[in-house]
């Protein structure tokens, strides 16, 4: 995606604004779901769409506490372990109880088929936001929200942008910084500092 044409990332308000939308839609817990994977997980369409229950199973067969997102369901060979936020685990938890005995191997399913394509989660993302008027996002905004949070909140439990490029299952560090909303308060900030 192009500098000028980037997704926009979604503050803490609009978070909360579409979860409150999604909890009234048709299938609640897998829209949730499939929000909460963008947002707190950082996953691509794609890899909404190609995840499989195997890839969030521990080895009991419960879900785990990582992701292990295969490269067959990434972009390329960024396929990468994603440490699980409590809230996606939970949701994770829910919907697996509600499909329970009607799931195929892939998490997402719809009424048509035990599966979904990545376009149909894109599309699904654009009707969200275009409902609520959310000008400029799109199934990506999730993914830059959950990238700029990272990298804003790493060195705070000693971590590096490195580990952030690894969460987004980027092979360069500059694509990761290139997903990364700037913050002019927080440049202020940190002058101030020094």
């Amino acid at each position: 995606m192009g500098l000028g044409k980037q997704a926009k990332t979604l503050n803490k308000g609009q978070v909360e604004a579409m979860l409150a939308y999604l909890s009234k839609t048709r299938y609640p817990e897998r829209n949730r779901l499939i929000f909460l994977l963008s947002v707190k997980a950082g996953l691509r369409a794609k890899e909404i769409a190609r995840l499989t229950w195997w890839m969030t199973n521990d080895s009991t067969g419960g879900i785990g506490q990582v992701l292990c997102l295969q490269d067959s369901a990434s972009k390329g060979k960024s396929g990468r372990m994603i440490p699980l936020n409590t809230e996606v685990r939970s949701a994770l938890i829910e919907y697996r109880k509600k499909v329970m005995g009607f799931a195929g191997p892939y998490v997402v399913s719809t009424e048509r088929g035990l599966s979904t394509s990545p376009q149909a989660i894109v599309n699904m993302f654009q009707s969200w936001y275009r409902h609520l008027g959310f000008m400029g996002c799109s199934s990506h905004s999730g993914r830059r929200t959950f990238i700029t949070g990272a990298a804003r909140k790493i060195s705070a439990v000693g971590g590096s942008l490195r580990d952030v490029q690894i969460l987004a299952g980027h092979s360069n560090l500059r694509t990761t910084q290139r997903y990364i909303e700037q913050n002019g308060d927080a440049q202020r900030k940190v002058v101030e500092q020094l």
